[in-house]
Formats: C-alpha cells, sequence, structure tokens
C-alpha cells in the first residue's frame, strides 16, 4: 500500500508538474536576472573569498556555504548519480547539468528572500527560510506550516534514512560490517552533534566539507586523466542518450528522453536541492559580506555549481570511463565497481570512506534545516526539540538497515512536495526578489560596497523584523 502510494505521488510529480515547474521557474529567474549566473559567476566567487569574514550577530558566509554544502554533497553525489545513470542512462547526466545551471539563478533568488525575512531567535542567532518569506512576505501562515511540516518530513526524517542507507550499503559491500552496527556508530555519531544545535553542525561542516570535497575531486581528476583518450566519446554518449539518439532506429526516442529527463532532474535536485528551499533555512543565518541579502544569494548560487557542475560531474565521470563496469551494480555498489575498475581495490575503501564523510555531514546539516521549521512552528520554543532529535537518530537506524528502493522513493515523494510549495511562493515573491537583487547589482557597479536598508523598499514596510534591516 505505502509503495503503491508513494509511487503514484512521484508519478504525479515527477513525470509532469515538476519537471515543468523547475524548468520553468529556472529559465523565468535566468532571464529576469539577465543570466546572472553567468554574468555574475567571477563576483560570486570573489565574495567566497571573503565570505569568512562577519558572522558577528550569526555565522559567516563560509560557515553557511559549508553546512548548506554538507547537505548539498552526500548521498545524491555518489549513489544519485549511480541511480540516474542506471535508470535513465547516460543521457540524465545532461539534465542534471541544466537543471543545475537553470537552478542557479532560483537558488540566488530563494537565498536572497531567506535573507530579507530573516528574525533572531532567543539566543540572538539569526533564522529564515521558506516558512519564513511565505508568513512575514506573503501573509500565509499556512502555506509556512505546510512547507515546514514538508521539509521536517524529508530532511528531518526522509532524507537522513537515505543518507544512513548509503552508509551501510558502502560500508557493508566494502568490509562486509552488518548494516545493524553501522547503523548504531552513525546514530551514536550524529546525536553527538545535533545536540549542539546549529552552530556545532556549522563548525563540524566547515572543517570537514572542504577537506572532502578537495579529496574527492583529486581522485576523480586522476581517474579522467588515466583515461583521458576516452573523454571525448563518454561526452558524446551522454548528448547522444540525452535527446535519445541513440535509440533512433528503433522508435523509442520519446521514451528514452523522457526516462533520462525524469532521472536527471530528479537526482540532480536531491543532489544541490535548487527551489526546494532547503538551502534556503542555512543560508538565512549568515551575517553576509557584504550586508546585503543579494550576497548571500551569489554565495548560494555557487554552491549549486560546484555540487552539481563539479562534483556529480566527477562521479559521472568515474562511472562512465569504467565502460562495461557501469552496468553493474546498484546505487552506491555501482561507483564502488567503477573505481575499483579504475584503480584497483583500494578505490572501494576511499568510496566507503567518501560516503562515510559525505552522508555524515548530509546528516547533521539536514537535521539543521528541519530545527530551524520545528522552531517556527514552535514559536521559538526549544522543548520540542529534544524529542525531534529522538526521532531523527530513530530515523537514521531505519535507513540503515532497510530496504533502497523504497527509501528512496519517499525521498523523492517528500522532495518534490516541498518543492511545489517553494516555487509558487517564489514566483509570488519574485518582483522583491529581483528588485533586492538589483539594488545590490547598482550598489556594486557604482563602486559603492551594497548595504541593504529595509526602508528603500516600500513594500517591506511592517513585514521584517526590527533591528536586523533597519540601517
Amino acid at each position: 500500500m505505502l509503495e503503491t502510494a508513494v509511487g503514484f505521488i512521484n508519478t504525479l510529480l515527477w513525470e509532469t508538474v515538476l519537471i515543468y515547474g523547475l524548468v520553468g521557474a529556472g529559465i523565468y529567474f535566468s532571464f529576469r536576472l539577465g543570466l546572472i549566473q553567468i554574468t555574475h559567476f567571477t563576483h560570486a566567487f570573489g565574495l567566497l573569498k571573503i565570505s569568512r569574514q562577519g558572522g558577528a550577530d550569526g555565522l559567516s558566509s563560509f560557515q553557511v556555504f559549508c553546512t548548506s554544502m554538507a547537505a548539498r554533497v552526500g548521498a545524491g553525489n555518489m549513489a544519485g548519480v549511480a541511480v540516474a545513470i542506471s535508470t535513465g542512462g547516460p543521457g540524465a547526466i545532461f539534465w542534471m547539468w541544466l537543471i543545475a545551471f537553470l537552478g542557479m539563478a532560483t537558488s540566488m533568488v530563494e537565498s536572497t528572500l531567506a535573507q530579507v525575512y530573516k528574525v533572531k531567535d532567543q539566543e540572538g542567532q539569526f533564522r529564515g527560510g521558506p516558512a519564513y518569506y511565505m508568513t512575514k512576505g506573503l501573509g500565509q501562515r499556512w502555506m509556512g506550516i505546510l512547507f515546514s511540516l514538508s521539509l521536517i518530513v524529508a530532511f528531518g526524517l526522509v532524507f537522513n534514512a537515505v543518507q544512513a542507507n548509503t552508509i551501510s550499503g558502502a560500508v557493508a559491500d566494502v568490509f562486509s560490517f552488518d548494516p545493524l552496527y553501522i547503523g548504531i556508530i552513525i546514530s551514536i555519531a550524529s546525536a553527538f552533534v545535533i545536540i549542539g544545535g546549529l552552530k556545532k553542525v556549522a563548525k563540524v561542516s566547515e572543517i570537514i566539507v572542504p577537506v572532502m570535497a578537495v579529496l574527492y575531486l583529486l581522485i576523480a581528476f586522476i581517474v579522467v586523466v588515466l583515461n583521458i583518450e576516452k573523454l571525448p566519446q563518454v561526452f558524446m554518449l551522454i548528448i547522444n542518450s540525452a535527446f535519445g539518439w541513440q535509440e533512433a532506429a528503433s522508435g523509442g526516442v520519446a521514451y528514452a528522453v523522457a526516462q533520462a529527463m525524469k532521472a536527471g532532474i530528479a537526482r540532480g535536485l536531491f543532489s544541490n536541492e535548487a527551489g526546494m528551499g532547503s538551502a534556503a533555512n542555512v543560508a538565512a543565518s549568515a551575517t553576509p559580506n557584504p550586508n546585503h541579502p543579494a550576497s548571500q544569494g551569489f554565495i548560494q548560487m555557487i554552491g549549486v555549481f560546484f555540487d552539481t557542475l563539479i562534483i556529480c560531474t566527477a562521479t559521472a565521470a568515474i562511472i562512465l570511463l569504467a565502460g562495461e563496469v557501469s552496468s553493474s551494480g546498484d546505487g552506491i555498489v555501482l561507483t564502488i565497481n567503477a573505481l575499483e575498475s579504475h584503480v584497483g581495490s583500494w578505490g572501494g575503501f576511499f568510496v566507503a570512506g567518501s560516503i562515510l564523510l559525505f552522508c555524515f555531514t548530509s546528516i547533521i546539516a539536514n537535521y539543521s534545516y528541519a530545527e530551524t521549521n520545528i522552531l517556527f512552528l514552535s514559536n521559538n520554543n526549544t522543548l520540542y526539540l529534544t524529542p525531534f532529535r529522538i526521532a531523527v537518530v530513530g530515523m537514521i537506524m531505519f535507513g540503515a538497515v532497510s530496504k533502497i528502493d523504497i527509501v528512496w522513493a519517499l525521498a523523492d515523494a517528500s522532495m518534490g512536495l516541498m518543492a511545489l510549495i517553494n516555487l509558487i511562493a517564489l514566483i509570488l515573491l519574485s518582483g522583491l526578489a529581483v528588485a533586492v537583487i538589483k539594488d545590490y547589482q547598482v550598489q556594486h557597479k557604482s563602486g559603492k560596497t551594497p548595504k541593504f536598508a529595509a526602508k528603500d523598499f516600500p513594500q517591506l514596510k511592517g513585514k521584517v523584523e526590527k533591528g536586523i534591516w533597519d540601517e
């Protein structure tokens, strides 16, 4: 019964509604912002370089970047890419690239709005995200409640089960450990971090994320160099498969393209989260540098680029350059088999170690997203955090020992519902978001250090918290 219901929801969302919604929103924001992901790409990188500065009244932009990357870089980058290729063919990678390019503009908008409508909690920490801009910006608290509930189920519970499932699958395959014991270890380690709340999650992410990303990209680079002569062939395989040219002779073009699109967009969104509203929750926690909402939007835009166009592409290269090996295995096992074919048996140990770090940091970052929404629903009552933390640890155990198919299906369904609610809010608030971003651009172009003043936007009167954007 559960599998039937989840399957129906996923079919409705991922074969029609969200494919058009996500691509349409990405195109809309890209052109309204003048292809900002191209025109301001180098500027966004410049902001990332100075992002360690700031954070006096919140987290620094770099801490927030690492926390959002901790959530993004996980099962979706390693197991998710493998699932996309095995279900949608190599062409799914092209659609992952496309949704990431368009998603950069969408991420810019949602993170900017999260900064505009952020608030301070009882400890003086900034909080915000879609639930807040739906409530304050649209005046629709019911919408914020619906989004919060979807996010708590998706990120606090289901996604953490997916991450734990990927860890146990990788470690069990390489080391033959019992998933039960793996689940116990992951649960204890996760509980140790999440009990410290958002600030502890940010500190741990700031240490682990840069190291694990560099190491993983290094091994992918080595694989590419070892197989450099195959690279043009693999690239053409991706393009041909994306548009069904390989299936033209058999008459299966439409079906092949649809499968590639569905797999690529679903797994791409699961990985980079653009338009889902998830990363916006932690984006609101930053004291940006310069102190303008759009500067955090630029930082999150780069996060989408790194996640999908760099790290997911690295995994795709490892798998597709392996040739026939890329048709063996399921999920993370496929990635392990592919890397072992390139570098030998130690490749399996490397993937297992990488997935352990990638998914562990995703678990604690996912929790931080859900924590903000628990506080939104409870009006900053921290008493609800303890039972929620217990539920999170329980789902980690469940994911470590459960079957992967239903876990991935539940992740797709909950993620799809979240994205749908958020996309509606983004379109309704797009006028303000574009105005705020253009305000940043005008100040920057005139040689000023951009600084945001809510009083310059009459539509914000009475809608932003006092003491944050007063100057």
